[in-house]
C-alpha cells in the first residue's frame, strides 16, 4: 500500500512536523519580503532571450531547404519552445511573478505556446496536482490516466502496452496535457446523458481544447510555413521537430521529478485533516530533484529543484537554488531523505518503473509496502530519536539505508 500515515513513515512526532513547517514558513516569508527589481529583471531578460531566440530560429528557417539551416533552425526553435514552456509559461501561470503587477507577466493573462489551454492547466496542475501531490485517486498526474507507476494501481492487460504508450506520450506530450482536463476515461465510464450539467460542461471544455489545438496547429503547420514560401515543407517539418524536442524534454523533466525511486505515493486517508506542516512533509517525500549546473536548472525551468518547487510553487524560480540549500539542511537535521540524481539516472529509474509495472504484481519481487517506486509506513516502522553518541537525529533516511543493505543481501528473484 502507499503511505497512509506520513508522520509515522517519516519517523517524526507531530511536534517535529510542525517545527519543520514553521522553518519552511519562515523561508517563505523571507523570500517574499526580499523579492524586488533583480527578480523582475531576471524574468524580463528571460522573456527577451526567448523571443530573440525564436525570432532568429524563424529567420533561419527561411533557408530550411538547406540541411544545415534546417538543423540549426529546428534546434533553436526547440530550445526557444522549451524556455517558453518551462522557465516562463509554467512559472508565470503558477503566479510566481504576480507580485510585479505587470499585466503581461501575470498568471491570469499568460497563454503559453502549448496545445493545452492555460485555463485548464491551472486547474489540473496548480490546484489538483500541487494540492494533492501523488495522492492516489486525487492527483491525475500519477500516470496521467495512462500509465501504471505504483503497485497500488490495479493491474489490467491494458498496461502491457505502457512502454509504447509512454513513448508516444513523450513525443506528443503537449496533446496529453491538452486532453488531461477532459478526463476522457471518466467521461466514457459515466456516460452522461445529453443535456445533463456534466455533459454540457464537458462539451464546453472540449470546445476550448479543440480551439487551442487548432490555433497551435495553424501557427506551426500552416502560417509560419507559408511565410517562408518555397521553404514551406522544410519549415513545417522543422516546426514538428521543434515541438517533439520540446515535448520529449518536458516529459523527461516532469517524470524525473515525480516517478523515480524515492518519490513516494500517498493514500486519500493521508490528506484528511492535513496540517500545513504535514502538507510540506508530503511534498518533500513525494518529489525528486535533478542534479546539475546552472544551464540544467535553467533549461528545466528550475524544475530540477522539484522538491523546492512543490514546497513553494508560487515563489520565483530563480530563488529555488538558494532555497534548496536550506531545505537540504532541514532534511539533514531531521534525517529525512532528499531524493536527487542526474537526469539520466532519474529518467532511467522512471522508465524502469514503467517497464516493470506493465506486468502483474505476481511477477514482481517486492511488495507494495517496500517497492523501489513507493513504500509505506509498514516498510520502515519506528520512531526517530537523537543519537546519544553524536547528538544527531536518526530517522527515516537512516532506516532507508539500513533497509537497502538488508535487501542487497537477499537472493535476487524475478523483477525488483
Amino acid at each position: 500500500m502507499a503511505i497512509s500515515d506520513v508522520k509515522e513513515y517519516a519517523h517524526l512526532t507531530p511536534e517535529d512536523v510542525e517545527a519543520i513547517g514553521a522553518e519552511l514558513d519562515a523561508i517563505r516569508r523571507e523570500i517574499e519580503s526580499s523579492r524586488g527589481e533583480s527578480d523582475a529583471k531576471y524574468i524580463r531578460n528571460v522573456i527577451r532571450l526567448q523571443r530573440g531566440l525564436e525570432i532568429s530560429a524563424r529567420g533561419v528557417l527561411f533557408f530550411s531547404l538547406f540541411p544545415p539551416a534546417w538543423i540549426a533552425g529546428t534546434a533553436m526553435l526547440g530550445v526557444a519552445k522549451i524556455i517558453e514552456n518551462m522557465e516562463i509559461g509554467h512559472n508565470v501561470m503558477h503566479g510566481q511573478w504576480d507580485w510585479m503587477n505587470d499585466p503581461e507577466i501575470h498568471s491570469t493573462k499568460w497563454e503559453w505556446d502549448n496545445a493545452g489551454p492555460s485555463e485548464h492547466w491551472k486547474i489540473t496542475h496548480n490546484f489538483l496536482h500541487h494540492k494533492y501531490t501523488n495522492v492516489l485517486g486525487m492527483d491525475d498526474d500519477i500516470g496521467y490516466g495512462l500509465l501504471r507507476v505504483t503497485r497500488d494501481q490495479r493491474w489490467s492487460p491494458f498496461y502491457l502496452g505502457q512502454p509504447v504508450y509512454n513513448l508516444l506520450l513523450q513525443m506528443f506530450f503537449e496533446y496529453g496535457v491538452a486532453i488531461q482536463h477532459l478526463e476522457l476515461g471518466k467521461v466514457a465510464k459515466k456516460k452522461w446523458p445529453a443535456g445533463s450539467p456534466e455533459r454540457i460542461q464537458f462539451e464546453e471544455d472540449r470546445k476550448v481544447v479543440l480551439k487551442k489545438i487548432g490555433k497551435q496547429a495553424a501557427k506551426d503547420y500552416l502560417i509560419f510555413p507559408l511565410l517562408t514560401g518555397p521553404a514551406f515543407l522544410g519549415t513545417l517539418t522543422a516546426n514538428l521537430g521543434a515541438n517533439i524536442i520540446r515535448n520529449v524534454w518536458t516529459n523527461a523533466v516532469i517524470f524525473c521529478g515525480h516517478f523515480p525511486d524515492g518519490a513516494e505515493k500517498f493514500t486519500k486517508a493521508d490528506v484528511d485533516g492535513e496540517t500545513q506542516g504535514e502538507w510540506y512533509l508530503r511534498q518533500m517525500l513525494g518529489s525528486a530533484n535533478i542534479s546539475g549546473g546552472p544551464l540544467m536548472h535553467f533549461m528545466t525551468g528550475n524544475l530540477s529543484h522539484q522538491i523546492e518547487h512543490h514546497l513553494f510553487p508560487d515563489l520565483p524560480s530563480n530563488r529555488l537554488a538558494s532555497i534548496a540549500v536550506r531545505v537540504r539542511a532541514l532534511c539533514d537535521k531531521y534525517d529525512l531523505p532528499y531524493t536527487t540524481g542526474s537526469l539520466p539516472v532519474q529518467y532511467a529509474k522512471s522508465w524502469r518503473t514503467i517497464m516493470k509495472l506493465s506486468l502483474p504484481n505476481k511477477y514482481l519481487r517486492r511488495s507494495s509496502d517496500d517497492a523501489p517506486e513507493t513504500k509505506s509506513e509498514k516498510a520502515f516502522g519506528g520512531e526517530g530519536y537523537v543519537d546519544p553518541m553524536t547528538g544527531r537525529y536518526r530517522g527515516l533516511r537512516t532506516a532507508l539505508k539500513q533497509g537497502r543493505k538488508k535487501l542487497s543481501r537477499r537472493e535476487p528473484a524475478l523483477v525488483g
